[in-house]
């Protein structure tokens, strides 16, 4: 059984779903994967608290399923920061799931180059440090030997980063594009079933699928964080927010989508790289798509993307997804794979 140490930023939707999943997975972690995970340093907003034996899980989570924060648990200290947490307690691994700023990346950006200054495997399932700075992150952990995955940064629980980079073997990547926020594919969706945008916009908060601030996902910015992690991960560039041309939904009207409609088409937020001579372009706009395409067919909670390689043809991947459970499980599949793999597991 091998033991591994978990160090825990960010409590809200995705990561107390994080805690759930290892909770309820416990035995299998252990059966199936020889892994025994314990968590001995948690971060939220209020501050951080450590535990040298691993925290009671449970306890936990139902403390911040109450509505409480950790500076209210015993454990908490006042003067405690995360680098010095991490020098004082036994972590292998780094879960940042804080909340996104695409402006100046921080808290997360910070909280991932503590963890890999001090030699922690990182799992991110915050877009933007990688969004702002991927070149710089992926330098540090190659200097101290350690591995990152992001998979819940792309698309929630699909895997495609990962099928790209593990099973598409000397091929190369011509182009991709594809519906990546199932906020503003819903919203559009049901705005063309005569719901407001604002109530449409409501429900998607609700259920824990917008951003703590929607406007990133409304305004175009959490697609557009996802196609710089997508390029940076699966075409020959390095990219960051800057190099992406980025257009929301706050202005579309219902008129505008039933023109789409009364032409075969149908209005999506869609995100596009591609190659135009030696140079790549990078773009979210809302653009019609016809209804009887694949992106066409994506609805609803859905998202989607098609890539196209040059020995592999074209490859098309959708995903459902209402709740943040597939973003979490993201996270423990990629805690699962630096922990059996180190490394390598970066893939």
């Amino acid at each position: 059984m091998k033991r591994v140490g978990l160090a825990l930023v960010g409590l809200g939707n995705v990561g107390r779903r994080f805690i759930r999943l290892l909770i309820e997975r416990d035995d299998m972690l252990r059966k199936k994967y020889g892994l025994a995970f314990s968590v001995h340093c948690v971060v939220d907003s209020s501050g951080v608290v450590i535990s040298d034996d691993g925290f009671d899980l449970v306890r936990l989570l139902e403390h911040k399923v109450c509505g409480l924060k950790l500076r209210e648990l015993h454990e908490f200290d006042e003067g405690l920061t995360l680098a010095v947490a991490l020098d004082s307690v036994q972590c292998d691994i780094l879960l940042e799931a804080s909340p996104v700023d695409l402006n100046t990346g921080d808290p997360g950006l910070s909280n991932c180059r503590t963890g890999l200054e001090r030699g922690l495997h990182l799992v991110l399932a915050n877009k933007a440090p990688l969004a702002l700075a991927q070149a710089e992150l992926v330098r540090l952990a190659a200097d101290t030997d350690v591995g990152i995955l992001y998979s819940a940064t792309f698309c929630g629980g699909l895997p495609v980063l990962n099928i790209v980079r593990r099973d598409m073997v000397c091929g190369k990547i011509l182009g991709f594009r594809g519906i990546f926020n199932s906020t503003t594919n819903f919203i559009l969706e049901e705005m063309l079933k005569g719901r407001s945008y604002a109530d449409a916009l409501s429900e998607t908060q609700e259920r824990g699928i917008a951003e703590a601030d929607p406007s990133i996902d409304v305004g175009g910015w959490d697609t557009a964080a996802k196609l710089v992690i997508a390029a940076n991960s699966i075409v020959d560039a390095m990219i960051t927010l800057a190099d992406v041309s980025v257009s929301g939904i706050e202005d579309v009207q219902l008129d505008w989508l039933e023109q789409c409609r009364r032409e075969g088409s149908v209005l999506k937020l869609v995100a596009t790289a591609e190659r135009i001579d030696a140079e790549w372009r990078f773009q979210v706009e809302p653009t019609p798509v016809p209804i009887a395409s694949f992106l066409g067919s994506c609805s609803g909670w859905e998202m989607a993307i098609e890539i196209q390689s040059d020995i592999y043809g074209k490859s098309f991947h959708k995903l459902w997804e209402r709740e943040p459970v597939p973003t979490a499980a993201s996270m423990l599949r990629d805690a699962v794979h630096l922990a059996t793999m180190g490394r390598q597991g970066s893939l």
